[in-house]
């Protein structure tokens, strides 16, 4: 068995015709243990061809024969069935194998399948604590981040506001000033679009609650996907609302990390 990456779970089983009938059981024990991924699993069974007997079913045979004597004769056609090809149509001639062998196969089969399986599970948990690191190491850089961004913000509005006032004041070159109550309206409307208190907020909380997934364990991949979406569309929003260089270069930064965050959660169970 070998497992890659994938949005939901997936099970894609090759096997021989031989065995082909084990494959709902085999993929019935892949969705017991796993929720996601793009599992392969593989088998084959090497048989001592020694320890078999031919064995030929003479009812078959015989039911062959009066069949095929009854279809000549109704068609107006010569019997010439061989031997040869008598022995040649399914089910007249077979291994000595009975049932019981065949289940004992299959159930060593399947143990085998399961043995990989705990195999598989055991491996991706090893892959899972340094995965599990990164993923807390990047969402504590968003963490830094949206301090710095929260940190940042009253000096921008201060002063977009002051270059606000020396621009209204350079366009009167003198004239009839603006009334004080008109130029508050327009800074507190300035202030308002420029405002990312929300957003903020809002990061913080999907940090809080990531940690809170990744330290609950269990199958929460799914729900860290959607959550890298929410962290993306707050920091689109910062950037857009935000017309600040300082500012600009830490939603980039954020907006890397979140990517991160999205290449890594793809491998997450």
């Amino acid at each position: 068995m070998r497992s890659v990456n994938h949005r939901y779970l997936q099970v894609k089983a090759r096997l021989p015709s031989d065995i082909a009938h084990l494959e709902p059981s085999l993929e019935s024990a892949v969705r017991e243990s796993l929720d996601r991924g793009s599992v392969s699993v593989s088998a084959s069974v090497q048989r001592d061809a020694s320890a078999r007997t031919a064995r030929v079913d003479a009812d078959v045979a015989r039911k062959y024969k009066r069949s095929l004597a009854a279809l000549a004769k109704e068609l107006g056609l010569r019997d010439g069935l061989s031997l040869e090809a008598l022995i040649s149509l399914p089910g007249v001639l077979g291994s000595g194998e009975d049932d019981r062998e065949r289940r004992i196969e299959d159930e060593l089969v399947l143990a085998c399948a399961r043995k990989a399986l705990d195999a598989l599970v055991k491996m991706r948990g090893a892959e899972g604590k340094s995965l599990l690191a990164d993923l807390r190491r990047n969402a504590q850089g968003i963490e830094k981040l949206v301090a710095s961004i929260g940190e940042r913000m009253p000096a921008v509005v201060r002063e977009h506001h002051e270059s606000l006032r020396a621009r209204v004041e350079e366009l009167l070159d003198g004239r009839q000033a603006v009334r004080p109550e008109d130029l508050s309206r327009e800074l507190a409307l300035l202030a308002d679009r420029m405002d990312v208190g929300e957003e903020l907020a809002r990061l913080s909380s999907h940090v809080a609650q990531w940690e809170s997934l990744v330290s609950k364990g269990g199958a929460v991949g799914r729900q860290l996907d959607f959550l890298v979406q929410e962290l993306l569309r707050e920091a689109n929003t910062i950037g857009a609302k935000c017309n600040d260089a300082q500012v600009a270069h830490a939603v980039v930064e954020l907006k890397t990390l979140i990517e991160r965050l999205r290449e890594q959660v793809q491998n997450v169970e």
